[in-house]
């Protein structure tokens, strides 16, 4: 009897250490599912899958669906606009595709804008998007867009001397051309820039034995730059002007922070409502 008594005393022990842990990692998981819901898309079942480390707090799946609409209005407009965003290589493959026929390339729009409503109202049907996680990423990207306008002018004029007018100026085109252009800025730039040279420029110096926050920062800076300095290369490229070029670097890191302390789609729709306020301030 008391030998039973003395092995039972682990077993409860190792309970109740199973039970804490069991516990943690519930919390860990509930915080992650309401970072998730703040998106307004939970995985399967309400579960969030786990992301890698490069890619920061946000849901990379969730962001995706998220982001789908501004691709769409681009995808569109671009048809009816006489510019390109720099680094949209989609649009031109997809153009070629159908052998660049209007007609046929807004069908292939068309398909994909009713197959994204069909996956939206499934996903609403299991109660896996929510209308106002939606809402509130709008507007607290839109906080996240004033605020680094009044900051950018301040640094700009008040801090380095430059004049912003100008670098706001030479930032956006003609006013149709703008919009559309700012929707093709907001995803495919926050497509090459920073998920991919950021987040993969992040996990390629980790395989090389880099450690996680060298990394993430060295991969910051090397894609903000890289981000500033895209607009100024090529046949369309913008005279390097170093108050622009600064503006445009600053303005790249702090996108890469909202998309690693944020997620992809508060970072998207950062860049495309920043690029709708610099625009305002021409008008």
């Amino acid at each position: 009897m008391s030998q039973r008594g003395r092995s039972s005393a682990p077993r409860a022990g190792r309970g109740r250490e199973a039970g804490a842990g069991d516990s943690a990692a519930g919390r860990r998981a509930k915080r992650a599912e309401r970072r998730n819901q703040r998106l307004g898309v939970t995985g399967a079942g309400g579960r969030v899958r786990p992301t890698q480390r490069v890619l920061g707090h946000g849901d990379l799946a969730g962001s995706l669906i998220l982001i789908f609409p501004l691709f769409l209005a681009y995808e569109i407009g671009v048809m009816f606009s006489s510019s390109v965003n720099g680094v949209d290589f989609v649009t031109r493959h997809i153009f070629a595709a159908v052998d660049h026929n209007r007609g046929h390339y807004l069908l292939v729009q068309l398909g994909l804008a009713v197959g994204f409503l069909g996956y939206v109202l499934y996903m609403r049907s299991r109660r896996e998007v929510s209308r106002a996680g939606v809402t509130s990423l709008v507007l607290e990207s839109s906080v996240y867009a004033l605020t680094l306008g009044t900051f950018i002018v301040f640094l700009m004029q008040d801090v380095l001397g430059f004049a912003f007018g100008d670098a706001a100026a030479m930032a956006l085109g003609e006013l149709g051309d703008a919009v559309v252009v700012s929707l093709g800025a907001g995803v495919h730039e926050e497509l090459v820039f920073r998920l991919g040279l950021m987040a993969g420029g992040a996990a390629l110096l980790k395989r090389s034995g880099m450690r996680h926050t060298p990394a993430v920062f060295v991969a910051l800076v090397s894609s903000a730059v890289v981000f500033s300095l895209a607009h100024h290369v090529g046949p369309y490229g913008e005279p390097l002007v170093l108050g622009v070029f600064v503006y445009r670097a600053l303005a790249g890191a702090i996108f890469g922070l909202i998309f690693y302390y944020r997620s992809f789609a508060h970072a998207v729709y950062t860049h495309f409502l920043y690029d709708l306020y610099v625009l305002a301030l021409r008008l």
